[in-house]
């Protein structure tokens, strides 16, 4: 008898369990079905769920996606349209009739991200750190009322010093210095590197504070992956540069690889409203959260010869404005693609574009580093190359060093840098930013540098997926890419 009431226990803690299990599964699949994310996503996200019970509802909780509320300030929007005439006709000017197919591009970004087209007066492309730093540092010497920073990675180590006594050094000669970091990517920047600065006069925030409360979950899992700086609202700098040794060649022997753009002119006001929104977003408890002196940080510059776009995209993004740049582009390609990115994990619609791009005649090359500082995000890029090569995309990988580098080309009049990684997460949960470039000014520098990398970079060879660990490895990573 004992043994029978024992057996009726267990099957009925089994029972229980069953019927707890299941009431978990309906509940949190409704809850993750109702976030309207990515099919793929969302699938990976309830596989994970019913795999972990507890703590893939933990793991969700505070990294889970979700879409996030933040309003635009239109009065710093609106201050620069009376200039988006002028900058339109500069761009009719430069992209021919039967190119209207790149137009069309401009006005989908304008749309999907609020910034209009406006122009250069001047374009730099620097190619690695070591030039990137030292341009911002004859940016900064040279700054006489502002100098706005805002990093994800910003290391207190001897590139992050330097930078730090230089801006000190302009705070005490009455320069208002303000730095954003992303509190996550810029973790090991302390009180103590900071305290001389801020005594200084300068103010510094951290983006998203990731420390334990009530805010914790809505923030986490979505950082500012951006790289701005701007100098005086005249000289600005984007792209995917860090602060950090691991990017100064001159410091560090295998440094990443990555590029940097400068550019001044009215595209500039453009780069200066993302930091300003940003800033005043995080300080969002602050009734006096924007600048006063918003004509002296927002200037009329001139107009150059160069059409550019800036354009951004974050959670708060309901259109997915870089998402739909890069397909757009992608889409009006007639002659060639060729794409830069250190993270490749594609989605669904992106790996349609680029294929059919190819499939219909269009030269499609893929840069990516042969090894990431991510095992699973290598792996997960690699299964998609059988099916790329496949269709006539044309794939290499760079052996030098870790690739960092975000590009891309269109043709011969358009081309893009910033800091989105052409991946899950910099399409739909980072703040992100980026440059287009219309003409054939960072067009044929972006393609030029291409080139360059690709002399220190294996064209991969197609090869159908064999050994069961090689297809497991990459379809578990593939699997979970959007949770990467």
């Amino acid at each position: 008898m004992d043994w029978i009431a024992m057996q009726l226990s267990h099957e009925s803690v089994k029972l229980w369990l069953s019927v707890g299990w299941s009431l978990y599964v309906v509940v949190v699949g409704i809850w993750i079905l109702l976030q309207r994310s990515q099919p793929i996503a969302t699938l990976s996200w309830l596989l994970s769920m019913a795999a972990l019970p507890v703590v893939g509802l933990l793991v969700y909780y505070y990294f889970g996606p979700q879409r996030m509320k933040r309003q635009r300030i239109k009065r710093l929007r609106s201050r620069k349209r009376s200039r988006v005439r002028n900058s339109m006709q500069k761009l009719r000017e430069r992209i021919p009739a039967q190119q209207e197919r790149l137009r069309q591009v401009a006005r989908l970004v304008g749309m999907t991200s609020d910034f209009p087209v406006s122009t250069a007066t001047s374009m730099q492309l620097l190619v690695g750190g070591a030039a990137t730093f030292d341009a911002i540092a004859d940016a900064v010497s040279a700054a006489r009322h502002h100098v706005h920073l805002e990093y994800y990675i910003y290391e207190p180590d001897q590139t992050g010093t330097a930078l730090r006594d230089l801006l000190i050094e302009k705070a005490r000669a009455g320069v208002q210095v303000r730095l954003l970091v992303d509190a996550l990517g810029s973790k090991k920047l302390g009180r103590k590197f900071l305290e001389p600065l801020q005594q200084a006069g300068a103010e510094v925030l951290r983006f998203h504070d990731a420390k334990i409360g009530r805010r914790l979950r809505p923030v986490v899992n979505f950082r500012t992956h951006r790289k701005i700086l701007v100098c005086d609202g005249k000289v600005g700098f984007t792209g995917g540069v860090n602060v950090t040794d691991e990017e100064n060649e001159r410091i560090c022997d295998d440094a990443y690889h990555d590029v940097h753009i400068r550019v001044e002119g009215s595209v500039v006001n453009w780069l200066q409203t993302v930091f300003l929104e940003d800033w005043a977003y995080t300080r969002s408890d602050d009734p006096h959260r924007l600048p006063n002196d918003l004509d002296d940080l927002l200037p009329d510059c001139e107009d150059g010869p160069i059409p550019m776009q800036v354009v951004t995209s974050g959670p708060d993004d309901q259109l997915d404005a870089i998402y739909r740049s890069y397909l757009a582009a992608i889409n009006a390609a007639q002659q060639r693609i060729l794409l830069t990115t250190p993270y490749f994990v594609p989605t669904e619609g992106a790996l349609t574009a680029l294929t059919n791009a190819a499939l219909r005649g269009v030269e499609v090359r893929i840069l990516v580093p042969k090894k990431s500082d991510s095992l699973l995000v290598t792996a997960a890029a690699r299964s998609y190359f059988d099916e790329l090569i496949r269709c006539g995309v044309h794939i290499y990988e760079y052996a030098a060093s870790m690739l960092h580098s975000k590009t891309l080309v269109v043709d011969d009049n358009m081309a893009m840098i910033g800091t989105a990684n052409f991946d899950y997460r910099s399409f739909f949960l980072n703040y992100e930013v980026c440059v287009i470039g219309y003409g054939p000014e960072l067009n044929q520098a972006i393609a030029a540098q291409f080139e360059a990398d690709l002399g220190q970079a294996r064209m991969v060879q197609y090869r159908s997926e064999k050994g069961l660990r090689r297809r497991l490895v990459g379809s578990v990573a593939r699997l979970t890419s959007p949770l990467l």
